[in-house]
């Protein structure tokens, strides 16, 4: 199984980037998909999550109205649109799978990608 999260990089207060989580050696119907991040010195955090066909989803309070995950389960991908990105959304961003189904509790997460950094300037 491996995920691979990509899209990231630097963008100025205001901006915007898309997050692309590609997903092999899954069926990715099977599984609730959630992003996390984890700034320098701080502990990883939820930011979204969808339900198995992207119709439910979850947002954490700091990014609802700025950012949209949706999937495409024939293509195998997960993405997080993110929109009027602020420093404080600076972080490595990871995508997450798991078979419990829609959750925000990472320890119900079976399946973790590497990460892709974010950097937002002010």
């Amino acid at each position: 199984v491996q995920l691979q999260a990509s899209g990231g990089g630097l963008v100025q207060a205001g901006g915007s980037l898309r997050l692309s989580c590609a997903a092999s050696g899954i069926t990715l119907s099977s599984y609730a998909m959630g992003w996390y991040r984890q700034a320098p010195g701080k502990q990883r955090e939820f930011v979204a999550a969808t339900n198995w066909s992207g119709l439910t989803t979850y947002y954490e309070d700091s990014v609802k109205g700025r950012f949209t995950i949706s999937r495409d389960n024939a293509k195998k991908m997960v993405y997080l649109q993110m929109n009027s990105l602020k420093p404080e959304d600076t972080a490595i961003y990871s995508c997450a799978a798991s078979l419990y189904g829609l959750t925000r509790q990472q320890s119900t997460y079976d399946y973790w990608g590497q990460g892709t950094q974010v950097t937002v300037s002010s």
